[in-house]
């Protein structure tokens, strides 16, 4: 097995909304931890504040919140079931990945930690990190901020040796009696006999180094992905814009990725609910026009819909959820690799209907009727279009690509009808019958979303397969009224 534990540093204060830099945690009267400007400007950990506000007189402070950090824990495990279906909590600030098994789908080690790193840098989460064969270690090198690639046992349990043993989080009456006896390192407590250690520190850090050095199993606690998707975060400002929610947004559909991923589920429609300043709250719902679990296609679909969108006030707050989803279909990976596939037809109208409108993107649908002019309608380009996209394989009988508005009479003379020259008939006859339930009203009120066409009504006709002489194919037909061409072969 092969962990990789992610670190969260400044976790208790990335998780707080409306916060402002430079900004620190304090907790009893002292510094948890502070951001980048307030590092910069002397403050450290374990401070008194007294002394921080002296270094840095405009720090914003703020105390911790539990609920806050475990929220954005859970978020960034889900998240993290992109990587591999075995993630581990590890309160208060780290997870715990099992990679063992994913390695080649990323492309080797080096390949999955960039991925990590990127996903934690898109969300503006502060990371440290490191692999190792056991969980214990993993987490170990992480807090020290080893960044460090251990594969095998040989190369972990020399970068455990040279760790701090302050890294093991330990009682402080632990680390005070390692102090006393001059222990620096866990290889130096390491080298030290077992038994006399026992009776001095007792029996927990020893089954800890034991864990560490993989000579005791070490179970963990598998992270219970929800049964449901909801999310919600505070923005660290009020935004009055709607193209600003863009970047807050990717927090919530980097863990909906995830979440989809490790759930082995596709999500059909979410909806981004919104809650104002004023204690208003509205809704943008996002539909795809097939199941889908891309992190990229959902933030491209999000910002289509928010370059057109008036907020009603300004928002503090949003919360996604996922309102359908659908099990994810089993696929075999192909032999050979394949050609880098385009955006697809369906992502396409995707982001057209997002950018102009769900009225403005129609596409031409089946309808259930015999008669040419009534056999199609319009129809929103997203509403089941991959599933009710109609074959013509099973037709028996030619169809032409161009249908024309309304009937066109042609000529007849002796030898038959006359269209750019005498028409041979190449096909025969098909006899189309139908319409008695309307005769004379128009197929534009015949069927809501029909095609508006000349008038159809009662119909009997033979149609015929034709061409003339300068080699043009068309569809004609006869009737009691005479021949008419009614459509052009491509």
């Amino acid at each position: 097995m092969l962990w990789l534990a992610l670190h969260f540093p400044l976790l208790p204060l990335e998780a707080l909304p409306l916060r402002q830099s430079p900004s620190a945690l304090v907790s009893r009267g002292r510094v948890v931890c502070g951001d980048a400007a307030a590092a910069a400007a002397g403050v450290a950990p374990g401070q008194k504040l007294s002394t921080a506000l002296g270094l840095q007189p405009g720090l914003a402070v703020f105390e911790r919140d539990a609920a806050a950090e475990s929220t954005a824990l859970e978020s960034l495990a889900c998240w993290a079931g992109r990587f591999t279906p075995t993630v581990s909590l590890l309160p208060p600030d780290a997870l715990l990945l099992e990679i063992g098994g994913c390695l080649r789908l990323f492309g080797g080690l080096p390949a999955i930690v960039e991925a990590v790193q990127a996903g934690c840098r898109a969300q503006s989460y502060s990371l440290s990190w490191a692999t190792a064969p056991t969980p214990l270690a993993a987490l170990w090198l992480a807090r020290a901020g080893a960044a460090s690639l251990c594969a095998e046992p040989a190369e972990m349990q020399r970068a455990l040796a040279l760790l701090p043993c302050a890294v093991a989080g330990w009682p402080a009456e632990v680390q005070a009696r390692l102090d006393a006896f001059g222990l620096q390192r866990l290889g130096d407590l390491r080298a030290l006999p077992a038994a006399g250690l026992r009776r001095r520190l007792g029996n927990a850090p020893l089954d800890d180094l034991l864990r560490a050095w993989g000579e005791l199993p070490h179970p963990q606690k598998p992270f219970v992905f929800p049964e449901a998707f909801s999310q919600k975060i505070e923005l660290p400002a009020r935004v009055e814009h709607a193209e600003a929610l863009a970047f807050a947004g990717q927090r919530l559909f980097a863990a909906l990725a995830g979440w989809l991923q490790g759930r082995q589920l596709l999500v059909r429609a979410c909806a981004l609910h919104l809650t104002h300043d004023d204690g208003s709250s509205s809704a943008l719902p996002l539909r795809f026009a097939e199941p889908a679990a891309d992190e990229g296609r959902f933030a491209r679909l999000l910002r289509e819909h928010l370059g057109r969108w008036q907020l009603a006030a300004p928002v503090e707050a949003m919360q996604l959820v996922a309102d359908e989803v659908v099990a994810k279909p089993g696929a075999s990976a192909p032999l050979f690799d394949q050609a880098v596939a385009g955006e697809g037809a369906l992502v396409c109208l995707e982001r057209l209907q997002a950018r102009l409108g769900p009225g403005a993107v129609q596409v031409l649908g089946a309808a259930p009727d015999y008669r040419p002019e009534c056999a199609t309608r319009r129809q929103a380009a997203l509403a089941d279009f991959a599933v009710s996209a109609v074959s013509t394989a099973g037709l028996q009988a030619a169809r032409p690509l161009w249908l024309l508005p309304a009937p066109q009479p042609l000529a007849e003379r002796a030898d038959g009808p006359h269209w750019h020259g005498p028409l041979k008939l190449l096909s025969r006859a098909e006899r189309l019958e139908s319409g008695w339930w309307d005769e004379g009203e128009m197929q534009g009120e015949m069927q809501a979303g029909a095609v508006p066409a000349a008038t159809a009504g009662d119909v009997r006709r033979d149609y015929f397969v034709a061409r003339n002489a300068q080699g043009q194919w068309a569809w004609i037909f006869r009737d009691a009224e005479g021949w008419f061409l009614h459509g052009l072969f491509a």
